[in-house]
């Protein structure tokens, strides 16, 4: 990779890093935290720093993760007690990163530490990332915020704990090597994982398809209530938050029906909604063809990738879906255009 290339930009610095400990400095004090309602890469990217870290910088260093509560299913990859989950005191960090997050108000209450450290990092794969640190380590080819991290670690410092929060974003985000995000560079990385003894097998079952009893009552009530509109074209289901309490369930409940909508015969894109407030509706879409989700959710003011994106929105539920619908017939309509020409 050479001499590290740095490219000036308004928010900050776009820095390619040949390895983590780059940026570290004289850092005595580092902070880590991912978006708000972290998932599988989240989760995984923020493990996998902090143990990385915590290995190689030795005795002297401190290190702290924020995050939200994450799901029961990701508990098993590594000691989770580590995380905290609210501002517990004032701290100034010398240096605070970021990962997986697109933008600065992704890191929910951690924005705190990070406005206040005297030095900012910000590690993503997302295209829409808005480079907001002070230096910015962006892959938007990878699959995967913890893809993006196996390649800033010294292999032989990569334990069966850093391997298995690695394994965890990497599956979670290519959807079990299956979305188009998904490079012979993913797999020729997920192998190398294995090889440090990671149980591939039974991390998938466990984190990916393994459900309890309220999660199959969602998913079934989801795919009951699901509608089909654009012509067969689009599929959409939505959970309010009455019906969340009634089941006793919360959002990371509603993992992984998105993409049982979207294997739908003849759809082209699946949307899920679930009320997080009053006419306020948290989006998430998921394209099969050529149908760009990405830019529909960045018109909202979210992000993510081509083919799997998300945006919180606010108005009716009918009021939201006639928004989407409208971009996505968009897009259909100027796909057919461009076939008939």
């Amino acid at each position: 990779m050479g001499i590290p290339k740095l490219i000036e930009k308004v928010l900050g610095v776009e820095v390619i890093m040949k390895h983590i400990l780059e940026v570290l400095g004289d850092a005595r004090t580092i902070g880590i935290a991912g978006h708000v309602r972290p998932d599988g890469d989240c989760v995984g990217s923020c493990l996998a720093l902090y143990y990385y870290l915590k290995k190689a910088t030795g005795e002297g260093i401190r290190v702290d993760l924020y995050l939200e509560p994450i799901p029961e299913k990701f508990k098993t990859v590594g000691n989770t007690d580590i995380i905290k989950q609210e501002n517990e005191e004032s701290i100034k960090y010398d240096l605070f990163i970021a990962l997986d997050s697109g933008s600065l108000d992704r890191l929910g209450f951690a924005q705190e530490y990070f406005l206040a450290a005297n030095k900012t990092l910000n590690i993503d794969h997302h295209i829409s990332n808005t480079r907001f640190a002070g230096t910015n380590h962006v892959e938007d080819n990878a699959s995967s915020t913890c893809e993006v991290l196996f390649g800033l670690f010294e292999e032989d410092k990569i334990d069966l704990t850093i391997a298995k929060a690695l394994y965890l974003g990497i599956i979670h985000d290519t959807g079990v090597f299956k979305h188009s995000n998904t490079s012979e560079k993913t797999m020729m990385i997920a192998g190398k994982l294995i090889t440090k003894g990671v149980p591939f097998s039974q991390m998938i079952d466990e984190t990916f398809y393994l459900k309890n009893y309220h999660q199959n009552q969602m998913l079934g009530r989801c795919l009951l209530e699901s509608i089909l509109v654009l012509h067969g074209k689009c599929i959409v289901s939505s959970v309010s938050k009455k019906t969340l309490e009634f089941y006793d369930s919360t959002s990371a409940d509603l993992d992984g029906i998105i993409d049982q909508l979207r294997i739908t015969e003849g759809v082209e894109v699946a949307i899920l909604l679930y009320e997080t407030d009053l006419h306020e509706y948290k989006v998430s879409m998921r394209a099969n063809g050529f149908v760009d989700v990405r830019k529909i959710a960045a018109y909202f003011g979210g992000g993510g990738h081509i083919k799997a994106a998300g945006c919180t929105m606010h108005g009716t539920i009918h009021d939201v879906v006639n928004n989407l619908t409208a971009h996505i017939e968009h897009q259909l309509s100027n796909q057919t255009s461009e076939q008939e020409q």
